[in-house]
Order: structure tokens, then C-alpha cells, then sequence
């Protein structure tokens, strides 16, 4: 079992006419991601890496019993690629779009709810690396060979230090169950919250890594979440300890405005609430490793 994504998921790209889409597609398909199509308008009928290209998701979900859609379309147009996939019978969508106007993402989080809860599309992201079940299927930009397979899972807002907590992994002889960006924008589809949920019901993962940064409640959120309702061991880091108050620090969301968004302030309640802290980037292997031997 793998949370979000595995290798019998039928999943399509939404804008894999693209050049960067293509590249991206093309690794999933030789990791074993079950890739099943494309969608471009105006290219349906044609075919891409060996896989049908279809008008519109409705098309494609018809086709091919798509279940899952990474999306790669341009930020003006990503919010109604992500709307047309949940009216679509989409059940998961992972987008992975940089720079989508935070007020067409409070577009996308209101018609989401359009939905019951139980009918109502999962999103990850935007701006995200994406999510791989190390061995299984893998839907996003990550490099998917620094992942191995095994019982840690790893969320966080920043794509690249998930890399480098399941690299140091990987060299002291240890694995991830999965790995979940949630991206780094103010507004997004999955909070940490939502991820951990998934972690504590999922058999394969037995210690959850938390990767935050400055800006925005929602380590707090998770904290106090992991304290009332997580079985399982969490540990975290928070990037941007150094990071002046009102400035951005490269995520859209990386912005302290309120008590309790400094990386500080994030460090104490998190530890307040029993979350284990790396105290920086180069321990977070060790940090998850000595939780697993003890």
C-alpha cells in the first residue's frame, strides 16, 4: 500500500504537449507510473510518447479510466485545468505550476468544496515537486533514483529538501514509504495536516518527516494534529531560521506575517507538541534514522 499514488493508478498529463511535460512524462513511464494519456486541446487524436492525446480530462477519463492527472499547465490557465479535472471524475491531481495567482487559488479551493467530502478531488500542490511511492509510481518533477523504497514518510513544503532528507536516507541505509510535496504557495490544495492523516492510516509508514519553512499556520496546524491523533513518531525541520520578518524567502508563501510564522517560533511549538526538530538540513537523515533505531 502507497498513500496518493501507486503503480495500477491510471494516471493522465494535463498539458503534455509541452517540452518540459514531456521530459517529465517520459521519466514517470520508465519508472512504471501507469501513464495512460494526455490532454492539450487541440491535440486530441494525436499521440505522445506512445500515449493517446485527448481534447479535454472528460475525454480522457472516458478513454482510459483515468483516476489521477499530473498537471502541467501555464499558470494563466492553471486553475481552470485543475477545476476541469474535478469536474471531470479526476480523482487525485497533482500540479506541479509555479506562479498561479494566489485569488485564482481561492477560486479552485471554493469550487472544490462544490463537492462532498467523499466525491471531492484530492489536491497536492501548486507549486510542487509532487508526490513517488519510491519503487512504484511517481507523479511530479522529483529525480526519482535518490528515493528508496521503505517505511519513512516524508512531507513538506519545499521539493528539494524532501530530496535531500530521502538522500541522506538512502545513504544510512534507509527508505521512503512516500513522498509528498505540498508546494510551497500560500494557498494549496493538501496542508500538512491532510498528508499526516494519510501517513498515520497508511501500514507501510512507520516515522513521518515534516519539512517546513517560514509563513503560514499550518505547522502549528499539524503539530497540534500529530499530538492529539498521530500514533506513529514525527520529527521535522523548519527552514528559514535566519529569515527577516515581512520579506519573501523564495516561496510565494515563505513570508512572515503573524506571530507564530517566524522558523523559531514554528521550532517551539512543534517541540511543545512532542515533534523531534532537526536543528538543520544536514541532520535530518540522522534525525529519522535514530527514531527508527530506537
Amino acid at each position: 500500500m502507497a498513500i496518493i499514488t501507486n503503480e495500477m493508478v491510471p494516471t493522465i498529463v494535463q498539458g503534455m504537449s509541452g517540452r518540459i511535460a514531456q521530459f517529465h512524462a517520459a521519466d514517470m513511464i520508465r519508472y512504471g507510473t501507469n501513464l495512460v494519456g494526455g490532454v492539450t486541446p487541440g491535440k486530441g487524436g494525436d499521440t505522445i510518447l506512445d500515449r493517446p492525446m485527448f481534447d479535454t480530462v472528460r475525454e480522457a477519463v472516458e478513454a482510459t479510466g483515468a483516476k489521477a492527472s499530473l498537471v502541467f499547465v501555464p499558470p494563466p490557465f492553471a486553475a481552470d485545468a485543475i477545476m476541469e479535472a474535478a469536474d471531470s471524475g479526476i480523482e487525485v491531481a497533482v500540479c506541479v505550476t509555479d506562479g498561479i495567482p494566489a485569488q485564482d487559488m481561492m477560486r479552485v479551493k471554493r469550487y472544490l468544496r462544490r463537492y462532498k467530502a467523499d466525491r471531492r478531488m484530492r489536491l497536492i500542490g501548486p507549486n510542487c515537486a509532487g508526490v513517488i511511492s519510491p519503487g512504484r509510481s511517481f507523479m511530479g518533477i522529483m529525480p526519482p533514483h535518490i528515493f528508496a523504497q521503505g517505511s519513512v514518510g516524508i512531507v513538506g513544503r519545499s521539493g528539494t529538501l524532501g530530496y535531500e532528507a530521502a538522500s541522506q536516507l538512502q545513504s544510512l541505509g534507509y527508505g521512503v514509504s512516500t513522498s509528498v510535496g505540498i508546494g510551497g504557495d500560500p494557498i494549496n490544495g493538501s496542508s500538512f495536516k491532510d498528508i499526516l492523516e494519510l501517513f498515520e492510516n497508511d501500514p507501510e509508514t512507520e516515522v513521518v518527516m515534516m519539512i517546513g519553512e517560514i509563513g503560514g499556520p499550518q505547522e502549528a496546524e499539524a503539530a497540534k494534529f500529530a499530538r492529539e491523533h498521530m500514533t506513529k513518531p514525527v520529527c521535522a525541520y523548519v527552514a528559514g531560521l535566519a529569515a527577516p520578518k515581512g520579506r519573501k524567502m523564495g516561496h510565494a508563501g515563505a513570508i512572515v506575517s503573524a506571530f507564530g510564522e517566524s522558523a523559531a517560533e514554528k521550532v517551539e511549538i512543534l517541540e511543545d507538541c512532542g515533534i523531534r526538530v532537526a536543528p538543520n538540513p544536514s541532520s535530518m537523515g540522522q534525525t529519522i534514522a535514530s527514531m527508527m533505531a530506537s
